[in-house]
């Protein structure tokens, strides 16, 4: 085999790179040295043992890592090299902007006090959309007040059996009290929980466009209440009614409600960004969002649990009550009085 013959000018640039390449190395090897020291003690559990002084500089040692990627790319600089930047730069990317919690630590953090500062954060949209939702009901209810037909084109046709207009007061009574006389009525609070969950979401989901799709399914949902509550006003089952929905309804509502007030917080964090531009209000907000939403989820599982057991086993309107009016002062107080005083204790 005839040897390779490499000419003088070759080797000389040969040479030059070598020596680039080992002068950049020396000039940053440090930083990466003691990057990839404070990368390695995380990964292993160990962030404990870093200093203060490490933990502040690992955003600027990731970022001066970058430039050096950036560079020695640019320079064609040594392969083995570059392949060994790429790697700590994936390794510290995960350290320096993924979540650096356990699932505990996050239920902890989410429960103790995150999901309430985060309710609180969106009261005025909560108020908006309390006020949407009381319209709606009211709106349903005159309606069909005015026209009772109006009661067809909001009631879906497979729930009015009995619960129609002019139906007597024993046939509504009747799917109130009586486990085996609730079936009827069973069903259509089933109805109710796959609707609102499903309101729910959308009422969060349809909130980028201004806040105007959640508005409106807020209104034409509850409107669904308000002719329903009609149908048992008229007969002077209201009372029985209300008491009815509330062991679950007080929940599955105040649920409907924070989704709502999520999307509409959204929705007018697009349309009124203030100082901030749109795509920073947006992302702050649908944050702040999410994590409502985090917790509507879980409210609505509580609403499916009292809709599927207590409201089957009791049937005293005095105690559907007390269970519908004891789950609303615990959301209330959670909600509004509970994280705050943490976060006062913490401040």
């Amino acid at each position: 085999m005839a040897d390779t013959i490499i000419e003088p000018g070759a080797e000389q640039t040969i040479e030059t790179a070598a020596l680039k390449s080992d002068r950049f190395r020396l000039e940053r090897e440090a930083d990466w040295i003691r990057l990839e020291d404070i990368v390695t003690k995380m990964e292993k559990g160990k962030a404990k043992r870093l200093s203060d002084e490490d933990v502040l500089a690992l955003p600027t040692l990731y970022r001066t890592l970058l430039s050096s990627l950036s560079i020695a790319r640019e320079s064609s600089l040594d392969a083995g090299l570059i392949d060994y930047l790429e790697g700590l730069a994936l390794r510290s990317y995960f350290l320096v902007y993924g979540t650096q919690t356990s699932l505990g630590r996050w239920l902890k953090e989410f429960f103790g006090g995150g999901w309430s500062r985060a309710i609180r954060d969106i009261k005025m949209d909560i108020w908006i959309a309390l006020s949407v939702m009381i319209a709606g009901t009211l709106i349903g209810y005159l309606l069909v007040a005015g026209d009772s037909d109006w009661f067809y084109a909001l009631v879906p046709g497979n729930f009015s059996d009995v619960r129609v207009p002019g139906a007597s007061e024993a046939a509504l009574r009747g799917t109130l009290f009586g486990a085996d006389k609730q079936n009827g009525l069973g069903v259509f609070a089933a109805f109710l929980f796959s609707n609102n969950a499903q309101v729910a979401i959308l009422a969060f989901a349809l909130g980028f466009a201004f806040a105007i799709p959640s508005i409106l399914l807020l209104i034409h949902n509850m409107a669904l209440m308000g002719a329903m509550l009609w149908v048992f006003a008229q007969r002077g089952l209201t009372v029985e009614f209300v008491g009815w929905l509330s062991i679950h309804g007080t929940t599955e509502l105040f649920a409907i409600l924070l989704a709502g007030a999520a999307g509409i917080h959204v929705g007018r964090s697009i349309a009124f960004p203030g100082d901030k531009s749109h795509l920073t209000a947006a992302s702050d907000a649908g944050k702040r969002a999410a994590l409502v939403m985090a917790g509507v989820v879980i409210m609505l599982i509580c609403a499916g649990l009292l809709e599927g057991f207590a409201r089957q086993l009791i049937n005293d309107t005095g105690i559907r009550y007390l269970v519908g009016a004891s789950m609303l002062i615990f959301w209330l107080v959670y909600f509004f009085v509970f994280g705050r005083k943490r976060m006062e204790i913490g401040s």
